[in-house]
């Protein structure tokens, strides 16, 4: 009976020992093709983590190096997180920040969705991709650009806005930089004309990798345009839908600094819509100085995104597996 368990565990182990050895000579190459790569993420994007204790201390701008005021600097423990919680302006930061970027993440949504289904229905092929070049053009050009543009709109005296399109629905003329009424519905209008394009195309990759045969057999089933692409197109694209949405849901505490910095031209009177947590964080630095509030919003947006993130991917594993985006 001994005998026969010892000649049983045994090859088992050599087994095992032969898989290990196995896998890394099958595998081992693609690890060192990566090693490159890795080392350039551990030195770019986890060595700089160490900097996330500035959000601890209290850090000024001086004369000396960064790096001596880093050492020497005061530990505050989460003071430079009250600047963030217990300001006046607390409330209204947060609700920009979350209402608008829910907003843009439907928009980016729906209108990019309707995009691509239009891009890859067009028939000439040559106008679909002047009309994808035209649209993604603006996802290139920086706010500080658009800014100029967006001042040529709403300008309170030479705009277009008021001199020309106001005047053709018989309106009266709007101080647009003074009116702060008008902003949460321009806002998600540029934000959506600058970067539909990059969602538009993303979507239309995804729709032109389904293979052709699903719609020739709903075709030859008699199922409609329509009816094709709620059956087959948005079931088919529905992950590349989730991967979007949830990096975008990472990064809900955050704003486009330039969109609401820039685009606004940084008018007071505006601040009751257009005040962010970045722009806030921007404007208590300029007078302060003092880098540790700057670096403690970042930090805790870079946690609170990081918790949304697994958050969402938890609801979404627990609806559907395969959609979940780890």
């Amino acid at each position: 009976m001994e005998q026969a368990t010892q000649t049983v565990v045994q090859p088992k182990a050599r087994k095992v020992k032969t898989l290990n050895q196995g896998y890394w000579q099958k595998y081992g190459v693609f690890y060192l093709m990566m090693a490159p790569a890795l080392i350039v993420i551990i030195i770019n994007n986890y060595l700089p983590m160490a900097g996330a204790l500035i959000a601890f201390k209290k850090i000024t701008y001086e004369s000396r190096s960064f790096f001596v005021n880093f050492m020497n600097g005061e530990w505050v423990g989460l003071k430079n997180f009250e600047f963030l919680f217990k300001t006046s302006d607390a409330w209204r930061i947060t609700r920009n920040t979350v209402a608008y970027n829910l907003v843009f993440i439907v928009l980016n949504l729906i209108i990019g969705v309707a995009f691509a289904l239009m891009f890859n229905m067009m028939r000439n092929r040559r106008l679909a991709k002047l009309h994808q070049t035209i649209m993604f053009l603006p996802f290139f050009l920086s706010w500080v650009i658009l800014s100029y543009l967006v001042y040529a709109f709403f300008n309170p005296a030479l705009g277009i806005m008021n001199k020309e399109i106001l005047h053709w629905f018989g309106a009266s003329e709007v101080e647009w930089y003074s009116d702060p009424k008008w902003w949460p519905l321009v806002l998600p209008i540029l934000n959506t004309w600058k970067g539909i394009g990059y969602y538009a195309v993303i979507y239309l990759a995804a729709i032109i990798g389904i293979d052709k045969e699903y719609y020739e057999a709903a075709t030859i089933d008699g199922a409609s345009r329509m009816k094709q692409v709620w059956s087959i197109t948005m079931p088919l694209i529905r992950p590349v839908i989730i991967v979007l949405t949830m990096l975008q849901i990472g990064r809900i505490f955050y704003a486009d600094f330039g969109l609401f910095f820039n685009a606004t031209r940084n008018a007071g009177a505006l601040y009751d819509t257009t005040l962010v947590i970045d722009t806030y964080v921007y404007q208590g630095f300029l007078v302060s100085g003092n880098i540790g509030l700057s670096s403690a919003a970042g930090f805790y947006q870079a946690i609170v995104g990081f918790v949304l993130v697994l958050g969402s991917n938890f609801i979404v594993r627990r609806v559907s597996k395969d959609d979940a985006l780890f």
